[in-house]
């Protein structure tokens, strides 16, 4: 089973976090950063290169001393103060439009050698470049700044502990934030609680799967087996053998579309290039209003020339006995834009770039009509089910697969390594 425990977390007044709370430091670039940041913004924490006139590069070394500098400013300040004892925290996220539906996690800290053994589970590689700057900033600041996304699987002793939470206490922190998105944070500082919640984990949850934050959890677990190495007396208790992570049950989890714009048809006319996407799919033109959205699994959106498509993909150019094989990413990825368009590398090749679904198709439609892309795709997305399946038999997914909203807001919570 996985080993948790409680934490005691440096976070925000509850009168400035509005202020200090912000969008994880991969969502936005470094222009968005600077846009949306305000005094009290943790994005100069995370992002720091902002600070800089003009932009630095992120990885420059001023931009990590400034990091540091920043996160103990913001505690000499008052803008950060850490919490007495140590907690769990629930965390729930909830969607206001739309689909409205709520999600509730609990905070708390997962053990680098869960990870190290198999049992936080990842579908996603890694990049070194991208590994490697997120260990650089737990490292500098010896602290968890920003937590990981992880799911697990339904256990109706820890929902009801949840329930039970939410229904008699009012949240320390409920704010709405500026994609309509709700966040609520109740603080668990009952020793007989925390007590349930540790048992319920350690004696009946197998496994973590990461939903969100591949290379944040790579990262925590490298700086684990450094101060490790570094430690004679090494325990495996010390707190710099946990990270923060934020855990879901899978089942109040939604996966949404994560699709792909392209620079260029590969030197193929509109007409060629419709010519030969009929040899694997019956390509037909939509009729109805606005943008027409995959529905089913093997079905896809494609917009080109002012005008959507549906792509039905053709029996047999599919094998529905491979977990992988089976995903729409690689239909297309092998269909499409490998066997058509050339593109053989998903990470490095600069003629693809992808959309998350929460930016809608109509920014798909948008990229191919402003010239800057010549043909868009939207997938029908995968299921929680397909992620943890792929993940318990060790397969890894393809790059951009899953796409998680609402993403986790930083700064409700940071973990001190020691």
């Amino acid at each position: 089973m996985v080993r948790v425990k409680p934490f005691a977390a440096i976070r925000p007044p509850k009168d400035i976090v509005t202020e200090v709370a912000a969008p994880p430091y991969d969502v936005l670039n470094s222009e968005e950063a600077l846009r949306q940041a305000g005094e009290k913004s943790l994005l100069h924490i995370t992002k720091p290169e902002i600070d800089f006139d003009p932009i630095l590069p992120d990885h420059d070394q001023r931009v990590y001393d400034r990091a540091v500098k920043n996160f103990a400013d913001w505690q000499a300040r008052g803008w950060l103060v850490q919490d007495e004892k140590p907690c769990y925290y629930i965390y729930s996220q909830s969607v206001l439009s739309g689909e409205q539906r709520t999600q509730y996690g609990i905070v708390l800290c997962a053990h680098t050698d869960d990870y190290a053994e198999g049992k936080i589970k990842k579908h996603e590689l890694t990049r070194k470049d991208k590994e490697d700057d997120r260990m650089i900033h737990v490292r500098i600041q010896n602290a968890n700044i920003e937590p990981v996304f992880f799911a697990f699987k339904e256990n109706a002793r820890l929902s009801g502990i949840v329930s039970g939470i939410v229904a008699a206490e009012e949240p320390v922190y409920s704010f709405v934030d500026e994609n309509n998105f709700g966040h609520k944070l109740w603080v668990v500082s009952d020793d007989a609680v925390i007590e349930a919640i540790t048992k319920e984990f350690t004696e009946h949850v197998d496994a973590f799967y990461v939903a969100d934050g591949h290379h944040r959890t790579a990262a925590a677990a490298r700086v684990g087996a450094e101060k490790r190495a570094q430690n004679p007396n090494h325990t495996g208790n010390e707190e710099y053998n946990y990270f923060m992570a934020v855990c879901f049950p899978e089942n109040e989890l939604k996966i949404m579309d994560y699709n792909r714009v392209v620079k260029d048809l590969n030197g193929l006319s509109e007409e060629e290039f419709l010519k030969v996407l009929d040899e694997d799919f019956e390509v037909k033109p939509y009729e109805g209003e606005g943008p027409y959205r995959p529905d089913h699994l093997h079905n896809f959106s494609m917009y080109l020339g002012g005008r959507w498509y549906s792509l039905e993909t053709r029996e047999g150019r599919y094998d529905d006995t491979d977990p992988i094989g089976v995903l729409d990413v690689t239909v297309l990825s092998n269909l499409v834009l490998d066997k058509i368009l050339g593109i053989k590398d998903l990470r490095t090749d600069k003629r693809i770039d992808f959309v998350g679904g929460i930016r809608g198709l109509g920014e798909l439609s948008r990229r191919v009509d402003s010239g800057e892309m010549k043909v868009a795709f939207a997938l029908y997305p995968v299921s929680m089910k397909q992620l943890t399946d792929i993940a318990d038999s060790g397969e890894i997914m393809p790059p951009k697969t899953t796409w998680f909203e609402p993403k986790l807001r930083s700064g409700l919570a940071i973990h001190k390594l020691a």
